[in-house]
């Protein structure tokens, strides 16, 4: 069992090599957007000096408030200093409003091409307006007006919710005049409103469905426009990549007014970012989440600087705060209202591991679930429950079929399994979806199979493809974590663990509580490649060994015994003609 277990070392990012590289001063004052944003840099520096018929560009970010100013400052540091003034000055008379062009940048409706966003604006505030009291016409400016000749970042989905807004924006853009309209759509205009020369350049930023949304909308307009990602992720290839998201991450906090970060909030940060993307080697630029980490570490403080210690207070407090929920679900199984062994062996019984998110909740976490399966003679009939109740989803009934698939090629028969077999999540109400479980529910058809019993002491994730390969999955550290906890709370016996799969090793970055039990040897993580090696940890016999004892021959020893039975139970003609079929 000891050539598959992890080292404590595996089950975090490595922070130790880099130790001298956090102990360096992150305060240089260049904009390193540039450094980790290559290609969005790249794009905007195209939409400035572009001479399209349609000066468009499609970001794809967050919906979140923090990338337009981002996008803003990128845009105004791409931008020539050389001054142009744009737009003009309307002159009002009683009965005729003419227009002038510009001749200084303090004219009412002159800029010098500015560069401005907008989260949430509304067509007035856009657009401007012509307000009419008692025959008097007053001319309001919008943001339009202000970005006459620059550039104008705005969220698609503000568009999208108003797309009359968008309509007469477009023609705007399309025309590079613009029109004023009566604030009143049932009466016209008192007089004859001069249209003014207009243009800028339009930045629209939103998620990958809402640029899906506008694609379908003006699938022509969406084929010319520049096109490029905020990236949400850096991977770390050396020390010069960390190199550079640590300069990005100290630059964040000093666009926060926060204090200088210390050497010992690098590793701390390091092993939050590998949870949060799930990757030892991909840390997060997300504006939002690293200043949240960081606002956050600053309220816990004790120090002038933002310390790992500050770091660990504010993420334990957080924790707790958001833990409510899990925690009652664990009382379920500790109490033993969901049933859950931690001991023991079982036949056709196996501790697989989910992961739980509740609409509404911050947090998803892990817990082990009781996976069953029971065989009898029979068809050949393999019964997923959970299918045939109506709570099984697409993505698991396939990791059902893949598993049955390896299986019945592994046996190799050359005639229909005499037995039949169902499987199920015991105790579970609501609806079961992915393949994560498939290398449990395999393990537990084996182990129901075989006649051989299973150690309840240890929980598999994993999904399995039709050659027996383990593949990856998601949510593995609160997976582990999910069960390590229901373990501790049993008491840790030194046996207990989990199996994962080997593709999954990068992707562990676990709590120290669970690194700490690992390294004093009372918790285990087990990773495997194939299904081969689960069983044989799992039981303790190997699936497939010649002139020995093993999985594989038991159960087709089990075959031949139910097929000599039922040979002796069939009518002599049936027996003679199946005698005859088979020499």
């Amino acid at each position: 069992m000891t050539s598959n277990r992890l080292e404590w070392r595996a089950l975090q990012p490595d922070t130790d090599s880099y130790q001298p590289l956090f102990s360096q001063a992150f305060d240089d004052d260049t904009d390193s957007l540039s450094a980790v944003q290559p290609r969005l840099i790249n794009a905007l520096g195209l939409l400035q000096q572009s001479s399209a018929a349609f000066p468009l560009m499609l970001v794809k970010c967050a919906e979140n408030p923090d990338y337009l100013p981002l996008l803003t400052s990128a845009l105004q540091s791409l931008t020539d200093d050389e001054q142009q003034v744009f737009g003009g000055v309307y002159q009002v008379n009683e009965q005729k409003i003419s227009w002038q062009a510009a001749r200084i940048a303090d004219d009412r409706f002159a800029t010098c091409g500015e560069i401005s966003y907008a989260d949430w604006i509304e067509p007035e505030q856009l657009f401007g307006c012509v307000r009419i009291h008692h025959n008097s016409i007053t001319l309001e400016p919008g943001l339009l007006h202000r970005v006459n000749g620059g550039t104008l970042v705005l969220s698609l989905r503000s568009l999208l919710a108003q797309p009359l807004m968008w309509l007469r924006l477009k023609q705007i853009i399309t025309r590079q005049r613009f029109d004023w309209l009566s604030p009143d759509d049932t009466r016209p205009l008192p007089v004859s409103i001069p249209s003014m020369p207009m243009q800028f350049r339009l930045v629209l930023s939103g998620e990958r469905d809402a640029l899906a949304d506008f694609q379908e909308m003006e699938p022509e307009l969406a084929s010319l426009c520049i096109y490029s990602e905020f990236e949400e992720n850096l991977q770390i290839a050396d020390e010069g990549d960390l190199s550079l998201w640590c300069q990005w991450t100290s630059q964040l906090a000093r666009q926060l007014a926060l204090p200088a970060i210390n050497a010992d909030f690098w590793p701390v940060l390091l092993r939050e970012a590998a949870r949060y993307t799930g990757d030892q080697e991909n840390v997060p630029l997300c504006p939002a989440w690293l200043g949240r980490q960081l606002r956050e570490a600053a309220l816990y403080r004790e120090q002038p600087l933002l310390t790992g210690e500050s770091l660990i207070a504010a993420l334990s407090a957080r924790e707790w705060r958001e833990n409510y929920l899990s925690e009652r679900v664990r009382d379920e199984i500790l109490l033993d209202q969901i049933l859950i062994e931690t001991e023991g062996e079982a036949i056709g019984q196996i501790n697989g591991l989910s992961v739980i998110e509740f609409p509404g909740h911050p947090r998803p976490f892990g817990e082990p679930s009781r996976i069953s399966c029971v065989v009898h003679p029979g068809d050949g009939e393999f019964t997923d429950v959970e299918r045939k109740a109506e709570l099984g989803g697409n993505i698991h009934a396939k990791g059902m079929m893949i598993m049955q698939a390896y299986l019945i090629a592994e046996m190799q028969l050359d005639q229909p399994l005499p037995f039949s077999a169902s499987l199920v999540f015991e105790q579970s109400y609501s609806e079961v979806d992915g393949d994560s479980a498939s290398l449990a529910e395999l393990c537990a058809l084996v182990s129901a199979l075989a006649v051989q019993p299973i150690n309840q002491q240890i929980a598999v994730t994993g999904s399995v493809d039709q050659f027996g390969n383990v593949q990856p999955v998601g949510g593995l550290n609160e997976k582990i974590e999910g069960f390590f906890e229901v373990c501790r709370q049993r008491n840790l016996n030194g046996k207990q663990g989990v199996i994962i799969p080997v593709s999954n090793i990068r992707h562990l970055s676990l709590q120290q509580d669970v690194v700490d039990a690992v390294r004093d040897g009372q918790f285990h993580i087990w990773a495997v490649n194939s299904a081969d090696e689960a069983l044989s940890l799992l039981t303790g016999v190997e699936w497939d060994k010649e002139n020995a004892p093993c999985l594989l021959r038991s159960i087709q020893e089990r075959i031949a015994q139910i097929n000599q039975q039922d040979a002796r139970q069939r009518p002599w003609p049936l027996r003679w003609l199946n005698w005859f079929n088979h020499s």
